[in-house]
């Protein structure tokens, strides 16, 4: 994510190096980026909530802690829409990216994972954060001056979120029962196709099917890395073979599923068409796969630890090349010159901005700094 979102300003990169357009019926790797999240949110969720019973937390402490980690993520993506979009800075009262730190910070403060021994001062972060995340909202005024915050989407962690919520909520529902859940990714798929009919479409009494279409989308790829997940993880008495072949199964269906549909909804990630989704759940099945075979089979596991900065405190990484940014511009450096962002040398500074983001996860990681929702 961080280096195709820093390639994207570079100009005179092969087609396939970034976003397809959203009529353009085709999908690039880049197109991935964004479901192998929501890929990776489903096949967490049954560790996750299973890991949150057996600390002891009852229902109602289990539904607490999803809605609390769903706030979070729309909160985070509510801000960061707000803050691509402009801001008037007479009327706000300063810098757009004074404002951008002050937010990160924020967020840093708020969802940090303390280590003080006296809670205290973990409920004074947390609490500082909170109050400078309302006074940033409060004092916020839109390029026309007048106008607060407002969603004009949900960005990235937002659409990430609702997904999640929904997924959690269906994941319980179902019991985990790899069936119906396969049941459940079909029904978010008619969702999003019967939101696209004109009769509904056009329908002022049914304008909320529509506006959850996309969000059942996204949410059909959630419930795809919960059945993965379910597959090679649920029962591990299975034999490795009848993992992998149910595992094949999946990813065919998926493709199946996907050409099916191609004649009546084209490949988009801007629609978060079906086409889109399946294909991209299948690819996301196939790579899993191979790394499981790679690494948990095979013992091929000393490369990962070139990733675990970014693994093990993904959400901080994902914010760092904001804070970098924002810092540089209101210093008014340019941190690489844009007449170099052209061709193979934006790619390699791209590839070498990734990689740097991430020791500056492990630098914060030694600090006591890590976020977590």
């Amino acid at each position: 994510m961080v280096f195709v979102n820093d390639l994207a300003g570079t100009r005179g990169i092969p087609v396939w190096m970034g976003h397809m357009p959203a009529n353009a019926d085709a999908m690039s790797f880049v197109d991935v980026v964004f479901p192998s999240f929501l890929f990776i949110v489903g096949m967490s969720v049954p560790f996750a909530l299973k890991n949150r019973l057996k600390k002891g937390d009852s229902f109602l402490q289990l539904q607490g802690h999803i809605a609390w980690r769903t706030l979070g993520l729309l909160t985070l993506g509510f801000f960061l829409v707000n803050g691509e979009s402009g801001l008037n800075e007479n009327a706000t009262g300063m810098p757009l990216h004074a404002w951008l730190l002050l937010f990160y910070a924020a967020a840093i403060l708020t969802w940090n994972v303390y280590t003080f021994r006296n809670k205290t001062w973990a409920y004074a972060g947390r609490f500082a954060g909170i109050a400078i995340l309302l006074t940033l909202a409060f004092i916020f005024r839109a390029p026309d001056g007048v106008t607060g915050m407002r969603p004009h989407w949900w960005g990235i962690l937002g659409l990430i979120g609702w997904a999640y919520l929904y997924a959690c909520i269906l994941f319980q529902l179902l019991k985990g029962n790899i069936i119906l859940l396969l049941a459940a990714i079909v029904f978010c798929i008619a969702w999003y196709i019967t939101a696209k009919q004109p009769a509904v479409h056009d329908s002022a009494s049914l304008w909320w099917i529509g506006a959850q279409s996309g969000n059942a989308a996204h949410t059909s790829v959630v419930l795809c890395g919960i059945v993965l997940s379910r597959i090679f993880f649920n029962n591990e008495t299975a034999g490795i073979q009848k993992r992998f072949l149910q595992a094949g199964l999946f990813f065919a269906g998926l493709v199946i599923a996907g050409y099916l549909l191609r004649p009546y909804f084209t490949i988009s990630k801007i629609y978060a068409t079906p086409t889109w989704c399946l294909y991209s759940a299948a690819i996301c099945t196939s790579i899993f796969s191979l790394l499981y075979w790679l690494i948990d089979i095979r013992g091929n596991a000393k490369w990962t630890t070139f990733f675990q900065p970014a693994a093990t405190n993904p959400l901080l990484t994902y914010i760092i090349p904001g804070i970098v940014f924002s810092l540089f511009s209101l210093l008014t450096i340019s941190m690489f010159p844009r007449q170099y962002r052209y061709g193979i040398y934006g790619i390699l500074w791209s590839l070498f901005f990734a990689v740097l983001v991430m020791y500056i996860a492990k630098g914060l990681n030694k600090l006591k700094i890590r976020m977590q929702l």
